[in-house]
């Protein structure tokens, strides 16, 4: 003989799905993006081997070397050996702004690369390519001349006499972790010498390197 199988008791089953359906829905939270003390944007021209940040434990030059303006935090990065504009800002919408990949905010760069790319290699990177962390947007992509306005580097690029370089001004909508640098050279022209000119409607203009302008009336 087989025991006698007792009733299942329901009520626990029950108990449990109304506390769920009873239980308050969390609200998202927002970050207040909003200023602590007064509005302050600032443009800085970053000089080649200067780290994007203000402190470094190993002694190397940061933002701090230049830009005595506490409080203020940079709007995306720009790598140590990258060149050029720099948006400091302790504005979170503007930083978002200009650095969230949703907002799709043009950021222009002049590039110099090892070789002559021609239309065909070029025409890759408007349509996108597909790097080792998924396929890029399609990007704005000219072959131009070297900028007159440019300025010596501080240590020269190191050129090889037998290959050509070229220049290109590209604009990006969205910023990968040294996404020109991998884009040049997955088509073969690496990437010698790299100038952040704009992000969005703010321009390098004709700010030296290594010096930084206040904008936080103007806009």
């Amino acid at each position: 003989m087989f025991p006698t199988a007792k009733p299942m008791r329901k009520t626990s089953q029950r108990i449990h799905q109304d506390k769920r359906a009873s239980a308050p829905a969390r609200k998202p939270v927002r970050r207040d993006t909003r200023p602590k003390g007064p509005r302050r944007v600032i443009l800085f021209n970053k000089p080649f081997d200067v780290l994007p940040q203000f402190s470094d434990e190993a002694g190397r030059r940061t933002l701090k070397d230049f830009v005595p303006v506490s409080d203020v935090y940079a709007a995306g990065r720009l790598d140590r050996d990258s060149e050029g504009l720099m948006i400091l800002t302790n504005d979170g919408a503007l930083q978002a702004a200009l650095t969230q990949p949703g907002k799709r905010t043009g950021k222009v760069y002049f590039v110099q690369v090892e070789g002559a790319p021609q239309e065909s290699d070029l025409s890759l990177l408007r349509s996108g390519v597909t790097l080792n962390d998924g396929p890029t947007l399609p990007a704005g992509i000219e072959l131009v001349d070297e900028p007159e306005w440019l300025w010596p580097r501080q240590p020269p690029i190191r050129e090889r006499k037998a290959i050509p370089t070229s220049w290109l001004k590209i604009t990006l909508f969205e910023g990968r972790n040294r996404q020109v640098r991998r884009m040049t050279a997955h088509i073969g022209f690496p990437t010698l010498r790299l100038i952040r000119f704009a992000m969005g409607e703010h321009q390098l203009g004709d700010l030296p390197p290594g010096e930084w302008r206040d904008i936080s009336a103007a806009i």
